[in-house]
């Protein structure tokens, strides 16, 4: 397949194959972390930052200008990022924003794209901002594997080599440095694996190469290889720092940052303080110590600290790698209204709330499934979703590694009846039929007022008159909401049920959820009537019955 230019749609893409890229190797990076702190995170921190760095940079809709997709990609990992490896990564693409900047300014337009020199100078000085941020530059770590890369590509790139093959180059140069750090570190020929930063980084250098060439390079799985053990010391364990402290530091200046790291210094090792390159005056700050409140207070001394993260860390050579999502299942449901939005996320949720009258893409719904960070997701459409979108998200989800099931639910009130019953200790596709049945068993209709004289099933109606629709017919004409709800529920309870749900839209007057309550009391007994102001848009209110 014939090379392409990096201009801002392929940096943007570029952006995406890494963190589909991350998500497949995570696990693989996590059993190699035993440096700084054998906590097996790596992987699933530099998943996390670069999934939003990819946020921002895909928010960009139509972006041309190069330089601007590296500064959201820049923003985005730095506001999130996690870990050590985070922040190390939030500099790497800090750098490619610098550069990038500098080289539209000097054009005095937009960037239209990024060449062999650029992205060489873009790797060099990724070293420069990695080593400024981690305070010194340990051998064998993703130091050592980043400076290999920026050699080789300014090599290629003084040889006159494109771009595609500059960072083929950089690649292959940075996979052979990351073999030769077992060798370069104590902590990591005892556990007999390569360093585990470097192996993220040469997934992200493996997919630039892919987006550019549409070829993936073939790498061989690292695996940890500990040497026989041997009775001469080196195989003690030294016990790490228990707590993880990250969080935002702003109102600071350069000498408070330097006090700030002489002072984390004091309280723990692996200190790490990354400033964004657009001006925001946000460091990250990065430390592993026991005293995590003092690691705080440190901030305080010198800012404004925000977005504060503290996490308990193993600190052994043996601690379990961890997946690289937070959670195994979770229900993704897409609502519409404030109130729908907090009603799903009470009843444990993550919550797709449409955006104005745009509906919702197979984009989107990649964005919200990689969001709600977890390995398997039951979708909730309820009715939001076209099939075609749904089906495309799905399937780009699925290419990620991410196992989807999609529930069948046509309203809002399927969709509660469906997320009643979901139980995450079930299998998978157990928990999907359960959801899916109690789903279709609850019937359900809605109620709108008429706008204009016609003639419907049910007779005809004029303007201010209440419609109870089921199964896209009119069944039901009444004076108002509340004559036309009362309608469409006894109609819906000719089947019989047990609960009726009542779901209230935005500008519903409160009395017509209380008619509706006292109509089912006084023609249902026995019947249990709930009631939601959600606060949605379209119909005006929603009936369920189960």
């Amino acid at each position: 397949m014939s090379a392409r230019l990096l201009d801002a749609p392929m940096l943007q893409k570029w952006s995406h194959t890494a963190v589909g890229d991350l998500i497949t190797h995570a696990d693989e990076i996590n059993r190699l972390n035993v440096f700084p702190v054998a906590d097996a995170d790596t992987g699933t921190n530099m998943l996390f930052t670069m999934r939003s760095a990819w946020a921002q940079a895909d928010a960009l809709a139509g972006a041309f200008d190069v330089a601007e997709v590296a500064a959201a990609l820049a923003r985005g990992a730095v506001h999130g990022a996690r870990g050590n490896s985070g922040v190390i990564l939030s500099q790497i693409l800090r750098a490619l924003a610098e550069v990038t900047a500098e080289a539209s300014a000097d054009l005095h337009r937009g960037l239209d794209r990024v060449d062999g020199p650029l992205f060489a100078a873009a790797l060099h000085h990724a070293v420069v901002l990695v080593i400024r941020a981690m305070g010194e530059a340990v051998p064998g770590t993703i130091v050592t594997v980043l400076q290999a890369a920026a050699e080789a590509a300014e090599q290629a790139s003084t040889d006159g080599a494109e771009l595609p093959e500059v960072v083929c180059g950089a690649a292959d140069a940075a996979a052979q440095s990351l073999e030769k750090t077992t060798g370069q570190l104590d902590v990591l020929a005892r556990a007999g694996v390569v360093d585990a930063g470097g192996r993220g980084l040469l997934v992200l250098l493996d997919a630039m190469s892919t987006t550019l060439t549409g070829s993936a390079p073939r790498r061989t799985e690292y695996i940890p290889a500990p040497p026989p053990h041997t009775d001469n010391g080196a195989n003690r364990v030294v016990a790490a720092p228990q707590f993880e402290v990250m969080y935002l530091l702003s109102g600071c200046d350069p000498a408070g940052v330097e006090k700030l790291r002489n002072d984390l210094d004091g309280l723990g090792d692996s200190v790490a303080i990354a400033a964004p390159s657009d001006g925001s005056g946000h460091y990250s700050v990065h430390v592993h110590a026991d005293d995590a409140g003092a690691a705080v207070e440190a901030g305080l001394a010198v800012g404004t600290t925000s977005r504060i993260q503290i996490t308990a860390l193993s600190g052994t050579p043996d601690a379990r790698p961890v997946r690289a999502w937070s959670h195994g299942r979770t229900v993704l449901a897409v609502v519409d209204g404030t109130g729908a939005e907090e009603l799903f996320a009470a009843e444990g949720a993550h919550v797709l709330r449409l955006e104005g009258d745009a509906p919702v893409s197979a984009k989107r719904l990649l964005h919200a499934l990689v969001n709600a960070d977890a390995g398997q997701a039951m979708i909730l459409p309820n009715g939001y979703v076209a099939a075609e979108e749904l089906v495309a998200g799905c399937t780009a989800a699925m290419g990620w590694g991410l196992d989807v099931v999609p529930v069948p639910t046509a309203s809002m009130v399927q969709g509660l009846a469906a997320l009643a019953v979901h139980d995450d200790a079930r299998q998978a596709v157990d928990d999907g039929y359960t959801m899916a049945r109690a789903a279709a068993g609850a019937r359900h209709g809605s109620v709108r007022i008429a706008t204009e004289e016609a003639l419907t099933w049910a007779g005809m109606c004029k303007p201010g008159d209440g419609l109870g629709i089921s199964g896209d017919e009119v069944l039901i004409v009444g004076d108002d909401l509340a004559a036309a709800g009362a309608g469409l529920i006894d109609l819906l309870l000719a089947a019989g049920g047990e609960l009726v749900t009542v779901l209230t839209g935005a500008g519903v007057d409160e009395g017509v959820a209380g008619a509706l309550s006292e109509h089912v009391h006084d023609r249902h007994p026995g019947v249990e009537l709930v009631t939601y102001h959600t606060g949605h848009r379209g119909d005006a209110l929603l009936i369920g019955v189960e």
